[in-house]
């Protein structure tokens, strides 16, 4: 608290000012002595001269004296109450805002017993099937430690928000009973210089010495974006640390590392390597079968006169957690009408407040679904993979050494949603915009930095018409899945 004050009146500045006159002062005397003797006209006799002498010497020495001792000469006076606080919060202000920081770092690093699992969650039976390897491992190590069999070191959730990235962590941690630690990718980046490293060492030290023990890292990509960009020395090398980290053990250790993010485009590329995040899990917004499983588990146990059938029909682009948003403002509605079942008014009023009071969640009309059912249509038949409703984005293939027809491809799937809508509805509507502008990055690219053309214009015209062709010839094939993401919202080759 003293730390910018400095009081200008304190004994012990006094005797440094003091030494330092003293000095200059018997300096000054022995010059002025000095020159007197050598312009005087008159030849000094007497005692008095001698004494004189001997005065400025000893005053002299005297000052050479104290200056040279001034240290203990400093011990010696006693110090006040005011000066005592002053020089201690000085001397020690730095460390104690390193040990404070210390304490802070180890002391909020503990781990919970989740008691979620699998039951727990509904609508994600993809990735329950993938994470049971996880479970699995963790239960019973020997059984795959002995075949020489290693899982990831590390396991990346990707979805959008409220799709149920640390709900599905923790119910892992549950099936598997072991301690689970969480930590958001925020809590790592500080301000003191060291401090997201340490946090980061202090994280697997602990983990490790509660092996088998789950590390769940929500939003790593406030501190996994790619390096040099951004120019946070803090952040790389709490990141640099957090790729040592996970360098430093291997699948024998018992510790598994989950992670989430729903911008896995600014990860670093170090993380997403083979030995660290080499599992990825693609979480999806519910499709309708998901989402009537997961109004039964939100309206278990309450009294209610809901078709869950329609109600999950008319919930298009909700995610898990919406939904449950949605099921509570709907209960709240009905204590405020003193009602004891939930009725299908309450959820008409409780859509009402989402869609118009939150503005969290657009709610698709027919048109909208019609138009989005088209669009994802046309890109399940072109890239032949599975695609759900509301599916945003095309999962890019790793070429290693991409032809020019490989790159093509890949721009005709960034182009054939919106090909697709020209072709059955008459004019190109804007879906995802993002794949429009990937699709004449690439394109230009091509032409520019990889010389395969001489007009990214009219690379992009000609895959246009190679996309018209395929549709037009297909046209039946493609209405039939569209017929299918309206039903089902999810179409699977």
């Amino acid at each position: 608290m003293f730390q910018s004050f400095k009081p200008k009146n304190i004994d012990r500045t006094n005797l440094d000012k003091n030494l330092r006159m003293m000095s200059l002062s018997g300096i000054v005397l022995i010059a002025l002595f000095i020159y007197t003797i050598i312009k005087s006209d008159n030849v000094i006799h007497g005692d008095s001269y001698y004494v004189g002498i001997g005065f400025l010497f000893i005053l002299l020495m005297l000052t050479f004296a104290l200056q040279k001792y001034k240290d203990k000469i400093r011990a010696l006076v006693p110090k006040n109450k005011f000066q005592e606080e002053l020089e201690n919060s000085s001397q020690n202000d730095t460390s104690n805002i390193k040990e404070s920081q210390q304490t802070e770092v180890s002391s909020t690093i503990e781990s919970i017993t989740s008691n979620i699992t699998f039951k727990d969650v509904a609508g994600i039976k993809d990735v329950k099937a993938e994470l049971e390897e996880v479970v699995d491992f963790l239960n019973n190590p020997k059984k795959y430690q002995k075949h020489g069999v290693s899982l990831p070191k590390g396991v990346l959730l990707i979805g959008p928000p409220g799709v149920g990235k640390t709900l599905i962590a923790k119910a892992v941690a549950g099936e598997a009973d072991v301690p689970f630690f969480y930590q958001s990718g925020a809590s790592f980046v500080h301000i003191y210089v060291g401090m997201g490293a340490k946090r980061v060492r202090d994280l697997f030290t602990i983990a490790k010495s509660k092996a088998p023990s789950i590390i769940f890292i929500d939003e790593i990509d406030a501190v996994g974006k790619a390096r040099g960009v951004g120019g946070n020395d803090e952040r790389e090398a709490t990141l640099n640390e957090l790729l040592t980290q996970m360098d430093g053990f291997d699948s024998k250790s018992g510790v598994m590392v989950v992670a989430a993010t729903n911008k896995i485009e600014v990860l670093d590329e170090a993380l997403l390597r083979a030995g660290r995040f080499d599992r990825r899990v693609f979480l999806n917004l519910p499709s309708v079968s998901d989402r009537v499983d997961i109004l039964k588990l939100y309206l278990k146990d309450k009294r209610s006169n809901i078709d869950i059938d329609k109600l999950a029909l008319d919930t298009s682009g909700f995610s898990s957690s919406a939904l449950a948003t949605l099921v509570n403002e709907s209960l709240l509605n009905m204590i405020k009408r003193d009602g004891t079942s939930l009725l299908d008014v309450d959820i008409e009023i409780a859509k009402q407040k989402i869609q118009f009071g939150k503005k969290q969640i657009k709610i698709l009309t027919e048109e909208q679904k019609d138009i989005l059912a088209t669009y994802q249509a046309g890109k399940a038949f072109i890239t032949k993979s599975k695609v759900n409703l509301l599916d945003s984005g095309i999962i890019e293939e790793d070429l290693i050494y991409p032809s020019k027809t490989q790159l093509e491809n890949q721009i005709k799937k960034y182009l054939s949603g919106t090909v697709t809508l020209e072709i059955l509805n008459g004019e190109p509507n804007i879906v995802f915009e993002e794949e429009l502008t990937k699709a004449y990055e690439l394109s230009t690219k091509m032409v520019d930095s990889y010389k395969m053309g001489t007009n990214s214009d009219t690379l992009i015209l000609k895959i246009k018409d190679d996309l018209k062709s395929d549709i037009l010839v297909n046209t039946q094939e493609i209405k039939r899945l569209k017929n299918i993401l309206l039903k089902d919202e999810v179409v699977v080759f």
